[in-house]
C-alpha cells in the first residue's frame, strides 16, 4: 500500500505539472503530496561515502520517504545508465531496499523501480 502511494503522488504531480519544468519544481510538489498525506521523508538526504575508511565526500538522495523508499526524480529527455547506477549506489549506501527512478520530463511519466540486493558498500 506505501509504494502504491508514492507512485500514486507521482502520477499526480506529473498530471497537474506536466512536462517541461525544473527538477526541483517536480521535488517541491512531491514534498507536498508527501505532507498532505502525513508521510515521514527527508528532503536532500546527504549519505557519506567513505574509501579505506577516510571520508571522500557523500551522495545527496532527492527524497528518503520513511527511511524504505529513495525517490530520485528527474527532468531530463531520457533516463540513462548513469542515472540508474546512480540510484542503485544510492540503495547501497543508504542499506535501503527500495528505490523509484522518476522523469518528469515526457509526456507520461517515466518510472523504473529497484530493489537493492546486496547490503552496502
Amino acid at each position: 500500500m506505501f509504494i502504491y502511494s508514492i507512485l500514486k503522488f507521482a502520477f499526480s504531480v506529473h498530471n497537474l505539472l506536466g512536462p517541461g519544468l525544473l527538477e526541483s519544481t517536480y521535488e517541491g510538489a512531491f514534498c507536498v503530496e508527501l505532507t498532505q498525506a502525513g508521510f515521514p521523508f527527508e528532503r536532500q538526504k546527504v549519505y557519506p561515502f567513505y574509501y579505506k575508511g577516510e571520508y571522500i565526500g557523500a551522495y545527496i538522495a532527492d527524497l528518503v520517504v520513511d527511511n524504505r523508499i529513495i525517490v530520485e526524480l528527474k527532468s531530463v529527455s531520457k533516463l540513462t545508465d548513469v542515472m540508474t547506477a546512480q540510484l542503485i549506489n544510492y540503495l547501497k549506501l543508504s542499506h535501503i531496499q527500495v528505490g523509484y527512478l522518476m522523469n518528469f520530463n515526457s509526456v507520461s511519466l517515466e518510472w523504473k523501480r529497484f530493489v537493492n540486493q546486496k547490503q552496502g558498500m
